[in-house]
């Protein structure tokens, strides 16, 4: 597994990390523990190192089993986690440098650390971006030996652009991958010449990128792939990618005529975000071990080539771009 510096944090990371979302259990399915500690075995024996969770990923669950899992482990494991989307309703007023406290100090207790590698503001309101009372609460914090790192995970480009000016941001979470391209017209280079790291999620698209759906394919009830797909229950970005099911379905078999049948999808999409050497982390979710250890695998799969690179290029400008480049 390769390693890559995240930001100015200065911790030496896997290149592919885990994204907890779903984690002990598929989107809509019951929480399974150990389910959810077999993927993060699997995790550490693949050489990932990187770990991504939130306090409102299935109510705190996720957190407790990455803090379980961390009483038995020797490797230096890095742990980000994420506050402020339990906050309810999600608006600026509930927004307060004591609820963020709180909310720090409850991720603490949930995984029995003494401080946080890197607490990620989880994609708050827009006017948040500008109170720096927000931003100073995580100073505060750091003092006092609660965390090491502020980082912020964002929806659109704009809002990743205003929290780097605050000088405290040390990484930016977002979305990135074949069907979301607008970061690399010029964020991606802002946030290196500021040292700032950058965490993909959502690099498969919500499993579109995984070639495995089709148009018969269905989602339960509780999955957000089947409820959220014009925004019902949070941002329509964060649901294959923005990208209409079906069209998305019409580039997935463009890109697969481009690569053919040798490499799986999943990893040809993910070795396609790591060419990019501003990408500090991709932290795909996973379901099963089998599908970690997938993931994972990208890390050691040939740069694409340059026909390729342009090809994916193609398949997003005829398809894509006009769909969702203006709105993230």
């Amino acid at each position: 597994m390769n390693k890559r510096t995240l930001g100015k944090t200065g911790f030496k990371i896997s290149e592919i990390g885990l994204g907890t979302w779903q984690l002990g259990g598929r989107w809509g399915e019951d929480y399974k523990e150990e389910s959810a500690q077999g993927i993060l075995e699997s995790a550490i024996d693949k050489g990932i190192s990187f770990i991504d969770t939130a306090d409102a990923y299935n109510d705190g669950r996720s957190e407790e089993s990455i803090g379980t899992f961390l009483k038995n482990q020797s490797q230096r494991v890095v742990v980000a986690t994420k506050c402020g989307r339990k906050i309810s309703p999600h608006n600026n007023e509930g927004y307060t440098p004591e609820v963020l406290t709180r909310f720090v100090e409850d991720s603490l207790k949930r995984m029995n650390l003494e401080t946080l590698d890197l607490i990620q503001l989880h994609c708050p309101p827009q006017q948040v971006y500008y109170r720096p009372e927000i931003f100073e609460t995580f100073d505060k914090l750091k003092k006092q030996g609660k965390i090491l790192n502020l980082g912020v995970s964002v929806e659109k480009i704009e809002e990743a652009s205003k929290a780097l000016e605050f000088p405290n941001v040390t990484t930016i979470q977002i979305i990135f991958n074949m069907f979301r391209m607008r970061p690399l017209d010029w964020f991606f280079d802002l946030a290196a010449k500021r040292n700032v790291g950058i965490i993909v999620r959502v690099p498969l698209a919500s499993g579109l990128l995984s070639g495995k759906f089709n148009r018969q394919s269905s989602f339960s009830a509780g999955d957000h792939r089947n409820f959220n797909r014009e925004g019902q229950a949070f941002d329509k970005g964060e649901t294959f990618s923005g990208v209409p099911y079906e069209l998305g379905l019409d580039a997935v078999d463009r890109l697969k005529a481009l690569f053919g049948q040798d490499v799986p999808l999943a990893q040809i999409a993910l070795r396609w975000i790591l060419m990019h050497p501003q990408v500090s982390c991709v932290i795909p979710g996973a379901s099963s071990r089998e599908q970690l250890e997938s993931n994972a695998a990208a890390s050691s799969l040939p740069p694409l080539t340059g026909p390729q690179m342009q090809g994916v290029r193609k398949i997003y400008d005829d398809l894509i771009r006009n769909q969702v480049h203006q709105l993230w």
